[in-house]
């Protein structure tokens, strides 16, 4: 996401007072949506059960996809946009139960264990205020995400002169096969000095992040209901089965196997 990003469908974030320690809110969103930049008063969890959401703070573009769910600490401010039709969460954590909670934006492992919590809370959504039973539920919630391991974005973007144009076009056609050598030749560069920056900017080398990237976009095709071996061709594999060893590296499961796991948790598919 970039200054230039002006989203078709323009929505508003939650503005209201927050009168529980933690509270629960999911919604629906169409494609090419965002939320203009805002902040809250308490902690924020975002969670997409489908689609992949992109969170922009200050210089710094957070995607997770499933595994992952993005925290931001109390008065960060933040925008969101989503390009596909996505369905996602937030859990809101008042401010003085924040303390043990990561002080910078951060990704957040989302383990089995958090994910049905979080689906089950999509299905039955918590009153306002919610009942002794839901709040006990919601803090079952905050215990998950307190112990859950942290990482940085799981897919990092730079505003590196030389390395930004190479992720933007990657970005744009993730089925582009130029190697590094060519890449570093269309900005006027050579290998070495963007496999530095890479490595410098993104903490791997650009075979990885576009591996990483190539998956983000599988996901929302695979949510969207296509085909594995369609979804393959175009990402710019010649088959199915190097997608498919490509994507059980990354994300533990094949694509088949992401997609029923969903639909067992009750997410649309």
């Amino acid at each position: 996401m970039s200054a230039e990003d002006n989203p078709r469908h323009l929505l508003q974030p939650y503005a209201g007072t927050i009168d529980t320690p933690v509270w629960f809110r999911a919604a629906r969103t169409p494609a090419d949506a965002g939320y203009p930049t805002h902040r809250h008063d308490g902690g924020e969890l975002v969670y997409a059960f489908s689609g992949v959401l992109e969170i922009e703070i200050a210089d710094a573009l957070y995607l997770a996809p499933p595994q992952y769910a993005l925290w931001l600490p109390p008065d960060v401010e933040h925008r969101a946009l989503n390009r596909r039709e996505a369905h996602h969460a937030s859990v809101y954590v008042a401010e003085p139960l924040c303390a043990t909670m990561p002080r910078e934006a951060a990704a957040i492992t989302v383990d089995p264990l958090l994910r049905a919590l979080l689906a089950h809370l999509d299905r039955h959504p918590p009153a306002a205020p919610p009942t002794e039973a839901e709040a006990r539920l919601l803090q079952v919630v905050v215990d998950r995400l307190v112990a859950a391991p942290r990482s940085g974005s799981y897919l990092p973007v730079s505003r590196d002169p030389l390395l930004a144009p190479v992720l933007q076009a990657l970005q744009a056609d993730p089925a582009d096969e130029r190697s590094v050598a060519e890449l570093a030749a269309a900005v006027g560069t050579t290998e070495r000095t963007l496999a530095r920056r890479c490595q410098r900017e993104l903490g791997m080398p650009l075979a990885a992040w576009r591996q990483r990237l190539r998956v983000l976009r599988a996901l929302a095709m695979l949510d969207e209901g296509r085909k594995v071996e369609a979804i393959a061709l175009d990402l710019g594999y010649a088959g199915a089965s190097a997608f498919i060893a490509m994507f059980r590296r990354l994300m533990g499961t094949t694509p088949d196997d992401y997609r029923g796991r969903r639909g067992d948790l009750g997410v649309p598919r």
